[in-house]
């Protein structure tokens, strides 16, 4: 039976349920007809699904936490590696028995977290285990100890199981001399030829996956020898240099380096309309004022932070707070907004962006919003986790135009800055 933990830290709850648990790689130009895939930013299809194996204890990184919970330039190794699949509807993560705490405490967002085995392909097992029966079709497998898999990887990846093939995976071509040694010395060479190194995720057809790991419950190196061995033909995607394992400790220190060489600056815009209602007070910016009339809204209706909320989404290429928190599900009728808030800056910084800058101007005749903005400012700078100066509410009137002007309802709109690296 595998454990399944459902956490959503920033949520305020966690879930928890028992379940019972066209080329080959063995030849052949493999990168070149991956290289004309379409690699341009890719909706990931609901029916996919990402696996992220992190149930080992990396003794050779050195003594310590294991690797997957080092930090990296500010975050978890396997912080990093999950962020790099936001995009995906179903994320799950397989973790030793005795990680499940840490897990359930460290981990935010929709991550499914799995009690991984004592090898590595039965920690994927269980994890495929966990997924049949769910809707899922296609299931993308990868280290934990890769946190930096850049999304042309992954895209890469999920390409070309699109167009049709049963296995895919990354690799780059092996370019250095090979030689054979015994003692110290050098016994003798060998070809280099239509040799490749092996990268993650490896995506795979999840009928077509599971069913070769049931038939060789042995285990394998990894998930492509399995699919060899169950006659899946393997296709060849393109790989990055980057995307290193981290196996030894100077691992580290260069995965550092690379971190530190690349800067990305993202800009996000947010805007949302509430409607007035009857009531005695407002939220905005999640402050409690008084007023005559209450916001209408599925939440509590807090314009100042949905704006905000959606900013960061839109900077991070993650949707919406809709797409997070669907309007449909009654548990979030009433909500406070500051859940929605929280999480999108958690998911900024899983993603590895810093927020460096919030703006936020209410379009409204009343109420005044002018006493509060300090408040407000410093409330929105508490919850996303920057210093009050880097937090700016605003407001301004429509010249009695407009549905605000009429006092039928509150807008307002949100910019910020993300920064990586």
């Amino acid at each position: 039976m595998a454990v399944l933990i459902s956490t959503s830290r920033a949520l305020g709850h966690h879930r928890l349920r028992l379940l019972a648990a066209t080329k080959r790689l063995t030849g052949g130009d493999c990168l070149g007809a991956a290289a004309d895939l379409h690699l341009a930013a890719m909706t990931i299809p609901a029916t996919y699904a990402a696996i992220i194996t992190a149930a080992g204890r990396g003794t050779r990184a050195g003594a310590g936490l294991p690797k997957q919970w080092r930090s990296l330039a500010g975050q978890t190794v396997l912080g990093r590696s999950i962020a790099a699949f936001a995009g995906f509807p179903r994320i799950v993560v397989t973790l030793a028995p005795e990680d499940m705490a840490h897990g359930v405490a460290e981990l935010s967002g929709p991550v499914t977290l799995v009690a991984g085995g004592a090898t590595r392909s039965g920690s994927v097992r269980a994890a495929l285990e966990s997924l049949e029966g769910a809707g899922v079709t296609h299931v993308l497998i990868h280290d934990g100890a890769r946190p930096l898999v850049s999304p042309r990887v992954i895209d890469g990846v999920v390409a070309a199981l699109a167009a049709g093939a049963p296995a895919a995976a990354p690799a780059l071509p092996v370019t250095d001399a090979l030689w054979r040694a015994a003692d110290g010395r050098v016994t003798a060479t060998a070809s280099r030829e239509g040799l490749f190194r092996a990268q993650t995720p490896q995506g795979f057809a999840l009928d077509a996956i599971l069913a070769a790991h049931r038939a060789h419950p042995e285990g394998a190196a990894d998930d492509v020898e399995l699919a060899i061995r169950a006659g899946l033909p393997v296709t060849v995607t393109p790989g990055d240099e980057d995307n290193l394992k981290l196996t030894w400790p100077e691992d580290f220190a260069r995965a550092e380096r690379i971190l530190g060489d690349a800067m990305d600056i993202r800009l996000g815009n947010g805007f949302d309309v509430h409607a007035f209602t009857a009531g005695d007070h407002v939220w905005l910016c999640g402050v409690k004022i008084p007023h005559d009339k209450a916001l209408l809204g599925h939440s509590d209706a807090d314009v100042g932070m949905h704006a905000l909320t959606d900013a960061i989404y839109g900077a991070l290429a993650q949707g919406d707070i809709g797409r997070h928190f669907p309007p449909s599900d009654p548990q979030w009728k009433g909500a406070e907004s500051h859940i929605f808030l929280r999480h999108a800056a958690m998911l900024a910084r899983q993603m590895g962006y810093e927020i460096s800058n919030a703006d936020v101007t209410l379009i409204c005749e009343r109420p005044k919003v002018g006493p509060h903005a300090g408040a407000m400012a410093l409330r929105l700078s508490e919850i996303i986790g920057v210093e009050p100066d880097r937090v700016s509410v605003k407001a301004t009137t429509s010249e009695r135009l407009g549905f605000t002007g009429r006092e039928e309802g509150i807008a307002a709109m949100a910019t910020v800055t993300l920064v990586k690296g």
